[in-house]
């Protein structure tokens, strides 16, 4: 009686889900929505890799310096351990507080290189960040143009759980980056041309075509300005976001290194005191 009692109770609650389920996607069939695939970007953009690839190398040397004093401070204790029945109480304190300094330093080091606020964080900032701005503009226009109600970040952030790859609008945000980039090469290009053959190949343009160009280039420009704020806003969010958690992880690196100086300095007097 009771199982299908439960199994009823399963059969409803399976088909309000189903309505529900339904009754979303009739309502939400006529958004256009996007997304972009930010590692699959990253990795299609070469001088990105290249600079991945640098800043790889640096890890791997930063990483090597913190194996060998770690191990410099294995090998001390390991000494101290074997030759502590030798020694006298002074020069296992000696001993001791060298280890401890080390290891006070090698926490400072892991804290500059891969800190909250460290080398690699701010060498990854640097070079991402130019890339962002490309893909953010990208996004823009491409919503613009194509009338895209959402697009979103494939990202953990984001919480996509699932999206069909039709909706993955990635290669295009590329394909506008390098076009951008060859038009950017392009005009570079055509400062280096005589303004006087610029103004013969100009075709003439009467007073109301003029205003009309001068229109549309300020309306462009101010598009320009408004994509720039939106950059901005959301780049000083990121920013806030960052820094509240680099400060909380700073807070609580001294935090531990206070607490562990606090029981070095109660060792030290519990020891003079039995002296």
């Amino acid at each position: 009686m009771f199982n299908s009692k439960l199994s009823f109770n399963n059969k409803i609650f399976g088909l309000f889900l189903i309505i529900l389920i339904f009754f979303s996607f009739q309502v939400q069939r006529g958004l256009s929505i996007g997304y972009i695939d930010m590692e699959y970007i990253l990795d299609n953009i070469p001088e990105y890799r290249q600079a991945s690839q640098m800043l790889e190398q640096k890890i791997q040397d930063w990483k090597g310096e913190i194996a060998i004093k770690q191990t410099e401070i294995d090998n001390l204790k390991e000494q101290l351990e074997n030759e502590r029945p030798l020694l006298t109480p002074e020069l296992i304190e000696e001993k001791e507080d060298e280890i401890a300094y080390l290891q006070e330093q090698l926490l400072k080091y892991q804290e500059a290189k891969f800190g909250a606020s460290g080398e690699f964080i701010v060498q990854k900032r640097q070079l991402i960040q130019p890339i962002e701005d490309q893909v953010f503009n990208a996004v823009q226009e491409i919503g613009r143009v194509r009338n895209y109600d959402f697009i979103f970040e494939n990202s953990a952030e984001a919480l996509m759980l699932f999206s069909a790859e039709r909706h993955d609008i990635s290669d295009r945000v590329l394909k506008m980056i390098n076009r951008s980039a060859r038009s950017e090469r392009r005009d570079e290009k055509e400062k280096e041309k005589n303004p006087l053959d610029e103004m013969k190949d100009e075709p003439y343009k009467s007073v109301k075509d003029a205003k009309e160009d001068k229109a549309k280039e300020e309306e462009r420009e101010k598009e320009i300005s408004e994509r720039e704020r939106k950059r901005d806003s959301i780049r000083e969010a990121r920013k806030r976001i960052r820094d509240s958690i680099r400060n909380a992880r700073q807070e609580a690196f001294e935090k531990r290194r206070e607490e562990a100086q606090r029981r070095r300095d109660s060792i030290r007097k519990a020891r003079e005191n039995k002296k």
